[in-house]
């Protein structure tokens, strides 16, 4: 199978100037050409009975939730599944720390988007104090140990980092404040992220020396722009892996047969939700 060369929008016209957005005509054309081969990367992950794994690391509002968001967008729930696991129960505490994560792991012919994954240790596990400093290094000695054995399954693994400045985060965190829309986005913790920026950046620098290896590395995603982040990420993926188009067959929908005297309940039998709709253009 040839690899599949995509150019990004990025490629295509000229970079807009500093401070300006990518522009919103050129993302969303290349958005949806993108998520196009996303589909046929889904059916080919299907027909092959391959294995996938997407991880979605990097900084509270770094943008990654939006761009699992715009992968999984037209793709099938039941090939393609998203892992945002909450903290651990009391049992899984006392259970191998990678344990629960493999209880997720893709099955043949499925999709896994881990937003984020194991490497809550590397993160914010270390800069919390919510786990020991063997535990943590114990971690570090693992991780690579972990992934090789993934990959050496025949697991495909991908690991995006997704990079955003501090001014960034901080404008995105105040935006978060004032949408009631988004506020349930904004948590105690995300607001340490802020107080702790250079323990998580020195965390991060650490976990990026042990486990970027050559079976599975890490590939850092600027995400300052969004728009761009997310065609930069969704082209890379795509890049990455050879895969070909599945043959469909051919399908025409049946003549409908003619009626054979079914009658319908009357409407009063059955109880309907109200036409709120209509109450909108009265």
């Amino acid at each position: 199978m040839a690899k599949r060369q995509q150019r990004s929008a990025s490629q295509q016209s000229a970079a807009p100037q500093p401070g300006q957005p990518f522009p919103k005509k050129v993302y969303e054309r290349e958005l949806i050409r993108l998520q196009g081969e996303l589909v046929k990367l889904q059916e080919w992950i299907r027909a092959e009975g391959a294995r996938l794994v997407i991880v979605f690391e990097g900084r509270d509002a770094a943008g990654k939730g939006s761009t699992i968001k715009r992968v999984t967008q037209y793709l099938n729930p039941r090939v393609a599944r998203i892992a945002a696991l909450p903290a651990p129960t009391e049992r899984e505490r006392g259970q191998w720390y990678f344990q629960r994560y493999i209880a997720h792991l893709p099955a043949a012919g499925e999709i896994v988007l881990f937003d984020r994954s194991w490497y809550n240790r590397a993160g914010v596990e270390k800069v919390m104090d919510f786990c020991t400093a063997e535990e943590y290094h114990r971690f570090l000695h693992q991780c690579p140990i972990f992934e090789r054995m993934l990959v050496e399954d025949g697991i495909l693994l991908r690991k995006y980092w997704f990079s955003v400045s501090d001014a960034e985060q901080q404008a995105r965190f105040k935006s978060r404040l004032k949408d009631p829309m988004r506020q349930w986005k904004l948590s105690p913790m995300d607001l340490q992220s802020i107080v702790r920026w250079e323990d998580y950046s020195q965390a991060k620098d650490q976990m990026m020396v042990h486990t970027d290896i050559a079976e599975a590395h890490w590939f850092v995603v600027e995400s300052d722009d969004k728009r761009r982040a997310r065609l930069n990420m969704i082209a890379h993926l795509l890049s990455s892996l050879d895969y070909d188009d599945v043959a469909h067959p051919s399908l025409k929908l049946p003549k409908r047969p003619p009626p054979r005297g079914y009658e319908r309940p009357p409407r009063e039998t059955q109880t309907y939700v109200p036409d709120h709709a209509a109450s909108l253009l009265s």
